[in-house]
Formats: structure tokens, sequence, C-alpha cells
């Protein structure tokens, strides 16, 4: 019984003090995180709560032999549903079935392939799908993560009633950063309380903006029971307009894990969904079955002139400079001084679309050069501007260099 009083009194202490360590200018293990955005793998959009220890390892193996972690993918994050319960002294239970070795040796295993380890928990009561959460348990969970090795930690806000995002946040945050332990901190807060005002500011890496994404192309539709709401890739990307100046180094808007591969869109979308994400400057989360991908979907997700674009050291998020109907400009600055642009023809057939340099914040009387990032091919110089023809659902992806 004593030893249960001092397990539970030291992370409260503890508590007490990181706020104030923190406050005179302690650096915070957390510093110099995200510096670009996070790319790697989640659980969820293909399995689910169908997670183990076997199909992690599995996946992680996958992150390797597919050419993945040689594109930047480095984060395995196993979504929600891994956790069961809280023991006698109310730390966090591994599902002793499906992860019958424990998180710790899960940990090591993504760690010996080069990799990092992610997990995921709830600022609420419970987890999205009814496990335990985090509420009450912030410090004690922090000190778990830290010791079984995790490099992620995946943030949600199921059963939080009366909570307070920026408080809770804040509070997880300052126990992540007393355990001692650089990590990345997702806010999945679904970007009800506006999350890009404040995530910076209470240390966190990225923040969700729009609710979960589904993996089909259109708008925003209320599910079958009335209830709201689906979000298409084109729901999820209005969502987006007016946030970039809130993103940058170590601070990113994240418009959710992407869908590429899962098979409710054509490739011609899927191509689509991933360029826009890297002109988002988004995180950029595989969800797919990695270790049976098909060579066209392997090869969008590994396309490393696209991925340059998100992965660009300026940290600029992209931004609809144009848009006529169906027909979209976005353009983001590059640490160069090129700009990257996405041609979006979000109709129903090809249709031509055109930039202007002075779209691009440049002024219209010079030649430039235009690369496609998709056809890996120099396109020659342009004056003024650039068109192409671009597939209904499709892009053309460029970039313009003075």
């Amino acid at each position: 019984m004593k030893t249960r009083h001092i397990f539970l009194i030291i992370p409260f202490c503890v508590s007490l003090l990181a706020p104030s360590l923190l406050a005179q200018g302690t650096t915070s293990p957390s510093a110099n995180l995200a510096l670009t955005p996070p790319m790697g793998w989640n659980s969820w959009n293909k399995f689910g709560c169908n997670v183990s220890e076997e199909m992690i390892k599995s996946m992680a193996d996958a992150v390797v032999k597919s050419g993945m972690k040689d594109a930047g993918y480095v984060y395995v994050n196993i979504d929600d549903c891994w956790q069961v319960s809280r023991d006698a002294n109310a730390n966090i239970v591994p599902d002793p079935q499906r992860f019958p070795h424990g998180m710790k040796e899960v940990g090591d295993y993504i760690h010996s392939l080069g990799l990092k380890f992610g997990v995921y928990s709830d600022a609420g009561s419970m987890t999205c799908a009814k496990r335990p959460g985090g509420l009450g348990h912030e410090y004690q969970d922090a000190v778990q993560y830290a010791a079984w090795g995790v490099d992620y930690l995946k943030y949600d806000w199921c059963h939080t009633t009366t909570q307070d995002a920026k408080a809770s946040y804040a509070n997880i945050r300052a126990a992540l950063d007393a355990a001692g332990r650089p990590i990345v901190l997702s806010i999945c807060e679904w970007g009800t309380a506006k999350p890009w005002l404040w995530g910076q500011e209470v240390g966190g890496n990225l923040w969700r903006t729009t609710d979960d994404i589904n993996d089909r192309w259109g708008g925003k539709e209320k599910w079958p029971n009335g209830s709201c709401c689906s979000n298409g890739v084109l729901a999820i990307l209005d969502q987006q307009v007016g946030l970039q100046s809130y993103a940058g180094p170590g601070h990113w808007n994240d418009p959710d894990m992407l869908e590429v591969g899962n098979g409710g869109m054509t490739d011609t979308e899927y191509r689509t969904h991933f360029s826009l994400w890297a002109i988002l400057a988004a995180p950029l989360i595989a969800g797919n079955d990695l270790r049976d991908m098909r060579p066209e979907i392997h090869d969008i997700l590994t396309n490393k002139e696209v991925i340059a674009v998100d992965q660009d050291a300026l940290g600029r998020e992209g931004e609809r400079v144009a848009k006529s109907g169906d027909l979209e400009v976005w353009a983001k600055q590059l640490k160069d001084g090129s700009r990257a642009v996405v041609l979006l023809n979000r109709s129903g057939s090809e249709q031509e679309i055109s930039v202007t340099w002075e779209d691009l914040g440049y002024p219209g009387n010079l030649s430039a050069a235009v690369r496609d990032v998709w056809m890996h091919k120099d396109l020659g110089k342009f004056t003024g501007k650039f068109s192409g023809r671009v597939a209904s659902h499709g892009v053309v992806m460029v970039t313009v260099k003075l």
C-alpha cells in the first residue's frame, strides 16, 4: 500500500514542478521536433481496432522493404485499441492477447529497423473505441510511454465532456516533457476549438484541423444515420483555406492521415490527394497496407520530388492562389525561392488550367523554368504564365523557378 501511495505522489509532484521549470527557460525535450512535417504510417485508416504485435512488426518490416523508409517515412504508429485496462497501480495495460510481449518489445523492434515508435491515447476518460483514456493519468502515462521508447503520441478528444482543450493538451505536453524523452505530440482535437490558434503555444507539433477523413473524393456528407459528417478529400481541402499562417517548422496544420491505396478512390484521385497534402506541408502519415501495395500506389507514396515539396525546409504551407469554379491553383514558396504549384481540376471532365506569375508573387514579364514533378520532366521556359491540361479529379503539379 505504501508503494502505491509513493508512486502516485511522485507524478503529482512532477506535475507541479514541470511548468515552473519550463517557465524558467529549461530546454524542453521536445524542442526541435518535427522541423519538417512528420512522415510515417498509422494503423487506423486500414485496420481500425484490428491491431496486434505481429501485424505492427510486419508493417515496420514493410516500411523498410518497400522503400518507404528511404523515401522519408520513419514513424510506425499504433492507433486506438492497443490498451484494455489499468492495473492495481493505475498503469495502462496493453492487450495481453494481441501484444503478448508488451509495448516496449514492439518499440524495440521498430527502433532496431531505424524507425520510430508511436502510440495513441485520449485526453478524455476513454478513447474513441472506449478503451482507457488518459484523463487524470497524464504524468503516469507519460513516464510509461518514455519507458517504452515512444517517439510520437497521437492524443484524441473523445469522452472529454466539459474539459478545456487548450489546458488538456498543455497538460499532456508538460507531462511528456517531465518524463524526459522527446516525443512528438499530435493534437487530435478535430479542429473544434481551433487548435491552430493555440497548438504551438501548448507545445503541439501538429494539430488536426478537421474531423476524420474518409476514403472518398467528395465533400462533407452526413452519415446514413443522419449524424455529421463524412469528409472526403475535397471537404478536408476546403477547410484548410486561410490556415496557412499557423504552420511552420515544429508546428503543423494536420488535415488528417492519408487514404492513398485503401480502395475508395481512383489512382488519379489518390495522386491528387497526395499532391494536395504535399502542397499543404501536411504530415504524410500513410494508412494503407504496406505489405501488399500495387506498384501504382507505391509510386505515389514514394515520389521523392513530391515529398521534397512537402518536406521543404522553409516550412511554408501552400495556399489557394486562384479559383474559377471547379478549377483551382494552389502554390507554395520553397526555400530556394522557387514555387511548387498544383493545378487542381475538381470537375467531371478534362480542363485547361493556367497559373500566372503574378499568382505566384513573381513579375509577369520574367521567364521561369517549369518542371513536372509527377512526370519527372523539365517542361522548358515560360514567360508570364503556365497552362496545362488536367484530367478530371486530377492535378498537374510543377515547380516554377526564375
